[in-house]
């Protein structure tokens, strides 16, 4: 009788540990496979650094298919072009079609740059979205340090992670520093937000105050409740947005350079399925992650569907953090063991995030349990060690995806000292 084949759709953060966990939690009892669009892993909080030439591509890039072949985990780079769920079957770019019996969606998100119009890679902006975004970012940032000017940084409406923007902003600030152009590059944020250090997660510990000091010292300017309406060279048009949709300010912000992350949404091999997907495109899945009417299906990551802390005058998403997203592939391991055993699927993902933003030179920490307020704890810090943590952070995750690994045991055993654990008791 044929194993059981379990599919991972997506090879990036989420994906690429998923397969290691999920295979390793099997332990032969089914055989799994990774689809991607790309046999390039790349890490994608260095992208930033990538934008302002502190590291090359190649530096945070792994070849997958190595990897994957000494872990005896199939591999395709072919691409998704559908998913047909009451069918169990993917049906590839190519045009074959791979069944499966348990389906790991693990996609991340299709990137919303067509909303606004004159916005992204492709028309007037640039991005870190991507690595190859920021190499592009990167060479647009040679050509402005030869004729500096204004800068826009931040996140439009409807964007769900806030970081990288903020991280980016002063990234920038610290590199025109150290070129010594600073003073002549007025820089704004630019956030959907509806206080800074907000972060779609309702503000964790004291960020409001950390980052709104951290942009008033560097004399970064900031527009919240902003809606971006349309983007032309050099010039973008910014609506402020009060209680009730009230447009209260507008901004016509010029500049030589601007970098604002977009919306996401579902790619297009799930959007608009019926059950699995919100209108947005994102996974619906339920406690255990997985999707109530495809029970066969669960996924993980920035895919699914998590609704936002409360109502706010523009949209703002939630971040699907790093830790957050292996509290859930360890969920999804564990069940997928669970079931393979006969047993009722039980684990559930703490959503607990662990963040460490990057300011070049210094940075802020915080640690939210759960991500999504209530919390339990809800802790923030900054200082020059939180650039440092983030440079070793790198290298060890890198270490972890050349390795084959989802969680050595002494990274398990650092996270339980501090009392951070990736499923609930």
């Amino acid at each position: 009788m044929p194993r059981p084949k379990i599919i991972v759709l997506g090879a990036g953060l989420g994906g690429t540990i998923a397969a290691y966990e999920i295979n390793h939690a099997v332990k032969g009892r089914a055989d799994v496979m990774v689809i991607a669009e790309s046999e390039t892993y790349s890490f994608i909080p260095s992208n930033p650094w990538v934008a302002v030439r502190w590291r090359e591509p190649e530096a945070i890039q792994i070849h997958l298919p190595p990897v994957f072949a000494k872990k005896k985990i199939a591999f395709t780079s072919v691409g998704a072009k559908r998913v047909h769920p009451t069918e169990k079957r993917i049906e590839l770019n190519d045009g074959t079609t791979v069944n499966y019996d348990y389906l790991v969606i693990a996609t991340g998100p299709d990137l919303a740059f067509d909303e606004i119009p004159g916005f992204g890679p492709a028309a007037n902006t640039v991005s870190v979205c991507q690595t190859a975004h920021a190499v592009a970012a990167a060479d647009a940032f040679d050509r402005f340090v030869e004729n500096p000017g204004p800068i826009v940084v931040g996140a439009a409406q409807g964007a769900s992670c806030y970081g990288p923007a903020y991280e980016f902003a002063l990234i920038l600030d610290t590199e025109l520093r150290r070129r010594k152009i600073r003073d002549k590059v007025p820089m704004t944020f630019v956030t959907a937000e509806p206080y800074v250090g907000h972060l779609g997660l309702d503000g964790v510990g004291d960020t409001k105050g950390l980052l709104e000091s951290a942009l008033r010292e560097r004399h970064i300017k900031w527009v919240t409740n902003a809606r971006v309406t349309s983007v032309e060279p050099n010039l973008m048009h910014v609506e402020e947005i009060a209680e009730g949709g009230a447009v209260v300010k507008t901004h016509d912000l010029p500049f030589n350079y601007a970098m604002l992350l977009p919306a996401f949404r579902g790619v297009p091999a799930v959007f608009g399925i019926e059950g699995l997907t919100n209108p947005r495109g994102f996974i619906i899945v339920d406690k255990h992650q997985r999707n109530p009417k495809f029970p066969d299906v669960f996924a993980l990551g920035v895919c699914v569907a998590i609704a936002p802390t409360g109502p706010t005058p523009v949209p703002v998403g939630v971040p699907k953090t790093g830790f957050m997203i292996e509290s859930m592939v360890s969920a999804i391991a564990a069940n997928l063991d669970a079931i393979l055993d006969g047993r009722e699927p039980t684990a559930e993902a703490s959503w607990n995030a662990i963040c460490l933003a990057d300011f070049g030179d210094e940075g802020i920490a915080f640690i939210a349990q759960p991500q999504i307020p209530p919390r339990n704890v809800n802790w923030s810090s900054q200082g020059k060690w939180v650039h440092l943590a983030k440079i070793g952070f790198e290298k060890y995750f890198l270490r972890k995806i050349r390795k084959g690994e989802s969680e050595p045991f002494y990274e398990k055993l650092a996270l339980d000292l501090i009392g951070v654990h990736k499923l609930k008791p």
